[in-house]
């Protein structure tokens, strides 16, 4: 017997894309005897099995199949070509609102979605309070889920899911919804299927849940599945896909900052780059260019922890400065400076530099900083005469991911060697 809880067999999805909604109306009255639709494939021909007791996430770019191939699964969507087997009872909790009932009550709401996946009403009213007790949501119980915010909806999505004794656990992206305590309740709770043997599938952007949950990982693009492995080695590889320099032929190549600014422009095309972006200064200066380098010179928004890396930056400057200062600084989501430095802290003089010329500076340091999402900021300033000034600041201009397989208490790593005798 087989030991797969979940057979992915050759699973296609195909949408028809029409130019015009007239274009539909006309094919589906047989008014037209031309095609007129493209054929978009959500997935195409995909294959995967997820063994009993695995965590497996699965990642990927926008519009990769991720959603599309859990909904499949979890039977939301019927696909265009191929099957799937599930063995055991099967949980899902995909985006919001997915199996709720808007106008019913949350409580409702629980027997309603206990029904469906085949309890009895005596084995709802059993696990009720497990429940209730888990989404901690009190009398909201009893209101309609359409009056609940986003972070209440989850919680009892959640806390159904994870209750009703599933084999199989599937989540999508929700889970990001919920504050942080809430999330360290359901990666607990993670844990604790884990030791049980049950089987969690499940996808997130978050790399960090990916190389700290995942026994594997598989890795779409395009609807197409690239390639499956263990956590870190499929994690650079989907680093690579996103700044468009993955070749399944030469992956082993270590690429270079130089080579990929002159073959494939700005180094800041790679990043995730804020697309509100705040700048000021004199003008005396334009930061044109800047970059998050990994340990393998690979232009990345992701560094994993314990890895050298590096913050680049190159100025033009615009008019006579004596001794610039060049700075870098990351900060936390809710703004806080959690380290940086520059050209002056590190003994660094520039002395006199001219309109036209550029300069290129290069940080490089260890990754310190605990697991979590960041943002970096670049600056040019100096002195003229006795008054600081600003003559370039990008201000939080692009995210920084840190990748860590472990959990960390504070805001850096310590990376303690522990003996116990």
């Amino acid at each position: 017997m087989s030991e797969a809880a979940i057979r992915v067999n050759d699973v296609s999805k195909i949408y028809r894309l029409y130019d015009k909604p007239m274009d539909r109306l006309k094919e589906s009255l047989g008014f037209s005897k031309q095609k007129k639709y493209k054929e978009h494939y959500a997935l195409n021909h995909v294959s995967f099995e997820v063994e009993r007791g695995e965590t497996v996430g699965i990642i990927g770019t926008n519009g990769s199949g991720k959603s599309t191939i859990l909904k499949i699964i979890t039977g939301v969507l019927n696909p265009s070509e191929g099957n799937v087997e599930i063995e055991g009872r099967i949980s899902a909790l995909l985006e919001l609102g997915a199996g709720f009932n808007m106008e019913y009550t949350g409580l409702e709401n629980v027997y309603l979605n206990g029904t469906m996946i085949g309890l009895s009403r005596e084995e709802i009213d059993a696990k009720l309070q497990d429940i209730l007790e888990f989404a901690d949501i009190g009398d909201f119980v009893n209101q309609p889920v359409k009056t609940y915010s986003s972070g209440m909806f989850v919680r009892l999505a959640f806390a159904v899911a994870i209750n009703i004794e599933p084999e199989v656990l599937i989540v999508d992206e929700a889970l990001s919804v919920g504050d942080v305590f809430f999330q360290a309740k359901c990666f607990k709770k993670f844990e604790e299927f884990k030791q049980m043997g049950k089987t969690i599938l499940f996808v997130s952007h978050d790399l960090s849940s990916i190389a700290r949950y995942c026994d594997r990982v598989i890795l779409l693009n395009k609807g197409v599945k690239v390639t499956e492995g263990k956590p870190k080695a499929i994690i650079d590889i989907y680093k690579k896909i996103l700044v468009n320099q993955y070749d399944p032929q030469n992956d082993g190549e270590k690429p270079t900052i130089e080579t990929k600014q002159n073959t494939e422009g700005l180094w800041k095309n790679h990043l995730n780059v804020n697309p509100q972006e705040i700048e000021y200064g004199d003008g005396s200066a334009d930061i044109v260019d800047f970059a998050i380098v990994d340990e393998n010179g690979l232009v990345t928004s992701a560094i994993e922890r314990g890895t050298e890396y590096q913050l680049k930056m190159k100025i033009r400057f615009l008019a006579d400065i004596y001794n610039p200062i060049l700075a870098v600084t990351v900060k936390d989501l809710q703004g806080k400076e959690i380290c940086g430095t520059n050209t002056m802290y590190e003994g660094i003089n520039l002395g006199d530099v001219h309109a036209g010329e550029e300069k290129t500076v290069t940080f490089t340091q260890k990754m310190t900083i605990r697991g979590g999402n960041y943002l970096v900021s670049f600056g040019c300033t100096g002195y003229h005469g006795n008054d600081f000034t600003v003559y370039k600041r990008l201000y939080d201009i692009c995210e920084l991911n840190v990748i860590s397989d472990k959990p960390a208490v504070g805001t850096f790593e310590m990376f303690s060697e522990v003996e116990v005798v």
